[in-house]
């Protein structure tokens, strides 16, 4: 058996809303920055979806996470990793990743859309293995630790405190009793953000925030003061992505727990951070990280006693899939990210829906990642540049 196939689907879809809130339509360009988090955005919904198929015409899907230009991961599996994949076995999958990592690893590429285009592959090939033996990839990994997976719900995409705090509590009434709130908006707004979700939801939820990277150590420090005293959760992403010591720094001095890592790929990157003790929870994105690398996070962050919060932003039905599967197989699992408008528009791809109800993910039942990719949707979002 092996592989005769591979075949990458850049999708760019329209949604009601545009990620963290805004329009998604209008006439303007599809990619614009957010001075507040000095990043570029797409008002459509983008990802790259792959898909392996093997000689006994078995199929494997997997995403890489791809918010914007996802043709970019599309033409990398096309033009390196295909002639890679073609003809080996799909079981051969450890042998594969490595080839595809040292494809452009002299060349520095060991980070960005090479590794998400390695990340797509290798959810893709766990999928297909699962299909072949007839087993759910938990169970490739090693069993599920848990029957459920707990999730918190993400953003709150609202554009004022009084909206917030009312869809924080339309989640509570629906059995969701863990929010997190996109802030990085300076630290007095940041709290007055969190006093009010706080007075709203009672002192039973629990409650997080991500910062978007938006402050200097002093600042993030005293943020974190005035959150500990809201019992805030954890503080995610306080400071740039680079700045290892200053979260090792910011870290010593909290006493609220200190998240980051949605911005890196590999073992080697979340390295830096394990070892200088710079964070408290590590958050890789399986859309970034794919599933292999993420179970080797996992075990890594275990061995130093921490725990692991799957980042989960823009992916879709693969994407959502495996990072269910691989938190369920974590031993070291503290909750995984919740994106409600990103969920729906996942499952508008999937024949069976994904199901996520009071707080808890379902473990998706059936062979490999448990969906099913409703092809004929996907081909009607694809773009020009499919390969």
């Amino acid at each position: 058996m092996h592989i005769t196939n591979v075949e990458c689907f850049p999708l760019k879809i329209t949604p009601d809303q545009a990620y963290l809130g805004g329009k998604a339509d209008g006439n303007g360009p599809d990619y614009y920055y957010r001075p507040e988090y000095r990043c570029v955005y797409s008002r459509k919904m983008e990802t790259c979806l792959v898909k392996i198929t093997s000689s006994d015409g078995h199929v494997g899907w997997g995403e890489a996470l791809a918010p914007v230009v996802p043709q970019v991961a599309a033409e990398l599996i096309k033009q390196l990793f295909a002639p890679l994949l073609i003809g080996e076995s799909p079981f051969s999958s450890g042998v594969l990743n490595a080839r595809m990592y040292d494809s452009m690893r002299d060349r520095g590429h060991i980070s960005g859309y090479h590794i998400d285009a390695i990340a797509g592959v290798d959810i893709a090939l766990w999928d297909l293995k699962g299909k072949i033996l007839g087993l759910p990839v938990h169970q490739l990994l090693g069993g599920a630790f848990r029957k459920s997976v707990p999730c918190y719900v993400s953003g709150l995409p609202e554009p004022d405190i009084d909206s917030r705090c009312r869809l924080a509590k339309q989640w509570q009434e629906k059995g969701f009793h863990a929010v997190k709130l996109a802030l990085g908006y300076g630290v007095r707004e940041d709290v007055k953000n969190i006093r009010a979700i706080r007075e709203t939801l009672g002192d039973e939820a629990q409650i997080f925030i991500d910062a978007h990277w938006n402050y200097s150590v002093a600042e993030a420090r005293d943020l974190a003061a005035q959150l500990h005293a809201l019992g805030v959760g954890f503080l995610e992403a306080p400071l740039l992505p680079e700045d290892i010591a200053g979260h090792r720094e910011l870290r010593a001095k909290s006493a609220v727990a200190i998240a980051l890592g949605e911005t890196e790929r590999t073992r080697y990157q979340f390295k830096a951070a394990i070892e200088q003790r710079a964070a408290d929870i590590l958050q890789p994105d399986v859309g970034r990280t794919g599933i292999s690398e993420l179970m080797h996070i996992a075990s890594l962050a275990e061995t130093w006693n921490l725990r692991v919060a799957p980042h989960l932003s823009v992916g879709l039905g693969p994407c959502i899939a495996a990072s269910i599967h691989a938190a369920a197989a974590i031993p070291n699992l503290f909750m995984l990210e919740y994106q409600p408008p990103v969920f729906t528009l996942a499952n508008q791809l999937l024949k069976q829906p994904l199901i996520c109800e009071r707080g808890e993910y379902q473990l998706p039942q059936g062979a490999g990642l448990g969906i099913e990719i409703d092809e004929d949707r996907v081909r009607d979002v694809v773009m020009e540049a499919a390969c």
